[in-house]
């Protein structure tokens, strides 16, 4: 195993299933144990992926393990990801980074006094389709960027999560549980958002659970943002679990000379659709590049080289703490009734090196 970057999983609810999988796939990654604070879960987890089942602690200790995947609940990412570094591994991080962006901020800040590197989804923007529509706008197919638009409308997970309560709770909702994948995709894009403004609105005082337990809402279930990024660009990004039925596009792309209307940045694959100023209809762009199908885990693997080699990797901890940045100051525009810059950057992430994944 000298060759290959051991891996840890810390976190065996239903996602961890995708990424065990998918991390047993890669030549160069060696998946060694995983964790979670209810132990049958991780010795379930561990019996179906032939790996070992540890403690938190046992798995922290592990002299093998390089990476350390965090698949905790979103309120845990930023207490087990110092964790992880101290002790000298490298965090990667299911979204969103952290829940407050304080705590982001100390986990970049702890891994640089350390010398260690940090990562986190979504990695879904590394995908054969997001690839793809990163090249097209490189290579000026509907001209220059001008704006965008990003909608994920639904109307909750309560009638379908086994444990919904927490979606509707501070560091949750539409916005910090979904917006992740199309803010994401948005920077791979465009580049990175320097100002915004929102308006916010919690429309129901409580949901219904499928088992009829009431949940009381305490953070905005319909967030309805502006961004402006660096390079001039302008977006409007609607999240919301307020809504029964919409027609609406995942994401569509507006240049000086065209449009582009991409897939769901949910997943790797889809189609994409591109139509210039003087088309008579869309046209459908073949997807040609690797990564269609859901393949979560992606990025600790070219982030696993990226440490190898020395390279740059694309699920960067400065990529994600942009994100919740961004998505920070969008619920505190909603508040203060007014635009708000983003003090953090981040670079536009490089296009994906697909050699030795």
């Amino acid at each position: 195993m000298e060759n290959k970057t051991g891996v840890g999983i810390i976190g065996c609810g239903n996602i961890s299933e995708i990424y065990c999988k998918n991390l047993k796939t890669f030549e160069h990654l060696h998946l060694v144990a995983c964790a979670d604070l209810e132990m049958p879960r991780a010795v379930t987890r561990a019996a179906q992926f032939e790996i070992q089942a540890l403690s938190v602690a046992e798995l922290l200790a592990r002299d093998d393990i390089q990476i350390v995947v965090n698949l905790t609940i979103p309120d845990a990412h930023a207490e087990v990801s110092r964790a992880i570094l101290k002790a000298g591994k490298h965090p990667y991080s299911e979204k969103p980074l952290a829940t407050k962006k304080k705590d982001a901020k100390k986990i970049l800040k702890s891994a640089k006094k350390r010398g260690l590197h940090v990562g986190g989804a979504p990695d879904t923007f590394l995908g054969g389709a997001w690839q793809t529509i990163r090249k097209l706008l490189d290579d000026g197919a509907i001209g220059e960027p001008v704006a965008a638009t990003a909608f994920m409308l639904g109307h909750g997970p309560e009638k379908w999560h086994p444990n919904p309560d927490f979606f509707y709770q501070p560091g949750a909702g539409p916005l910090f549980d979904m917006a992740p994948y199309y803010l994401t995709a948005l920077i791979n894009l465009l580049g990175p958002v320097k100002r915004v403004s929102c308006l916010a609105r919690a429309s129901f005082p409580e949901r219904i659970a499928k088992d009829g337990h009431a949940i009381p809402v305490n953070t905005p279930t319909h967030v309805a943002g502006n961004l402006e990024f660096a390079n001039g660009a302008l977006a409007t990004l609607i999240t919301s679990f307020d809504v029964w039925h919409s027609q609406l596009p995942r994401i569509e792309i507006y240049g000086s000379t065209g449009s582009l209307v991409a897939p769901d940045p949910n997943w790797f694959g889809g189609k994409i659709l591109v139509r210039g100023e003087n088309d008579a209809d869309w046209r459908e762009i073949p997807v040609e590049l690797p990564f269609t199908e859901n393949l979560r885990g992606l990025g600790v693997a070219d982030m696993a080289r990226g440490i190898r080699t020395q390279a740059p990797y694309c699920c960067t901890g400065e990529l994600t703490y942009h994100v919740v940045d961004i998505m920070t100051a969008l619920l505190k525009s909603a508040e203060k009734h007014k635009a708000l810059a983003v003090k953090s950057t981040c670079p536009r992430p490089p296009l994906l090196d697909t050699n030795g994944l």
